[in-house]
């Protein structure tokens, strides 16, 4: 055998095996989510700048302009993947010129780190209405070492041309994150690294609702899951202090780039309401717990638990269920979750006050007595693995109401709704969580 080709075949028998090794060490995990919840302008977003130059008509849509999307990855990976959705439109949309890069800062990205996504191995894709589909898998030359400390809170830009004329556009109205786009006619600019083809801003996501990264093996994704008090009404606009957020940051101090607290909340959702829900019947809240449990939590990779804080809109004068049909529609929830990813535990987190709200819809106090109840429920029902007990740090023993410090709002400013925590009241959320409920074994 001639020498060189002893060489060569040395080699591979070393680098194969440790090839292989590697591959069977890493694993896709779900690194951001925004829950798809309907047809744009359908929703409740926050800070929203107005629409009308980017989306002249919500019927028509997007029409050959390009999306610049902001994002942050809770932990990052050397490969990411993306899924682009149509699970709201009613006419088939073609994606292409679909990048993926470092943002430096507004839509001006960090020189050479923008990258070509390919679906099935090509440039573009047509998603049908309903549907759902994740690119390839795609390289990003710029994470250097797994262990990715540098890029902590670092944040990704995602740009994809809409081909032509979209119709009703998907969308997660409150991203409380600045993302860009191009004018209509416009044409595809994702390759292009500087910000000049991006005039218009948005406080939204549209088409993008989710993210993975390939992670090592012992990596692991949490679900927060809920309403707007999840998806962070009167947070600080890009200031990325939800309570989701203060949780993965505890959770980084010691397990640094291998957990991600992904958010999976969406404003005015309920547990069991509306009964009926899509394009041509939207609802602000969107789709029921019940109808997105699936999509925003089973079907992503690496997910080991998810904490569930939702009830109050179910209450409130919108919804006005009962307890005993939000208790059930729980109980069925949790017992899909079992059923078809038994090794995801479930935590269950009691619902904040909002007695003297100044919101039309909530504030009345049938819908504490409600509140107490399912709360009760929650922290005595063995339903769940174990309690978050928001309600307990965030209550004003004296008033009933959220404590008078966790009320005037962030982003806005103003007096605050007493609904919705600002940055101090989402800060003890997060720092009240048990992080042992995350402890990893062997």
């Amino acid at each position: 055998m001639h020498w060189l080709t002893r060489q060569i075949l040395t080699i591979l028998m070393i680098v194969l095996p440790q090839m292989a090794a590697t591959q069977q060490s890493e694993k896709w995990v779900v690194s951001w989510v925004a829950s798809a919840q309907g047809p744009y302008p359908v929703g409740i977003p926050s800070a929203q700048p107005d629409q009308k130059f980017a989306f002249p008509s919500a019927t028509a849509g997007a029409n050959d302009q390009t999306f610049r999307l902001v994002v942050r990855p809770g932990l990052w990976g050397r490969q990411v993947r993306l899924r682009l959705t149509n699970v709201f439109g009613i006419k088939p949309v073609t994606f292409d010129g679909v990048y993926v890069g470092l943002q430096m800062g507004g839509p001006a990205l960090v020189k050479g780190t923008n990258r070509p996504v390919k679906f099935e191995d090509r440039d573009s894709v047509t998603v049908p209405p309903e549907k759902s589909v994740w690119s390839d898998p795609v390289e990003l030359p710029f994470v250097h070492d797994s262990s990715a400390v540098e890029l902590m809170g670092r944040k990704l830009a995602v740009s994809f041309h809409v081909a032509s004329e979209s119709g009703l556009m998907t969308w997660h109205a409150k991203a409380l994150t600045t993302s860009f786009i191009s004018p209509p006619g416009s044409g595809s600019k994702g390759a292009s690294e500087d910000e000049a083809a991006f005039p218009y801003t948005t406080a939204s996501w549209f088409f993008l609702d989710a993210v993975e990264m390939l992670a090592s093996a012992d990596s692991f994704a949490i679900v927060a899951f809920g309403d707007s008090i999840t998806d962070g009404t009167a947070s600080t606009l890009n200031g990325d202090d939800r309570w989701p957020d203060v949780l993965l940051r505890r959770l980084q101090a010691i397990y640094g780039n291998r957990v991600a607290v992904v958010n999976a909340g969406i404003g005015g959702n309920q547990v069991v309401g509306p009964p009926e829900y899509g394009p041509q019947k939207p609802f602000p809240g969107g789709p029921s717990a019940l109808m997105r449990i699936d999509r925003d939590v089973m079907e992503l990779s690496g997910v080991s638990a998810m904490i569930w804080l939702e009830g109050t809109n179910d209450f409130s004068r919108n919804g006005n269920a009962s307890v005993e049909t939000v208790i059930n529609g729980m109980k069925e929830i949790v017992g899909r979750i079992r059923a078809k990813r038994p090794e995801l535990r479930v935590f269950g987190a009691t619902v904040l006050t909002a007695l003297g709200s100044t919101s039309a819809a909530h504030g009345f106090p049938e819908q504490d007595e409600k509140r107490r109840a399912l709360n009760d429920f929650i922290r005595k029902s063995g339903l769940f693995d174990r309690v978050v007990d928001f309600d307990r740090v965030t209550l004003d023993a004296q008033s009933g109401g959220l404590k008078p410090e966790f009320v005037p709002e962030s982003t806005t400013g103003g007096p605050g709704d007493r609904l919705h925590p600002n940055h101090a009241g989402y800060l003890a959320m997060g720092m009240t969580i048990d992080l042992n409920l995350f402890k990893r074994t062997p």
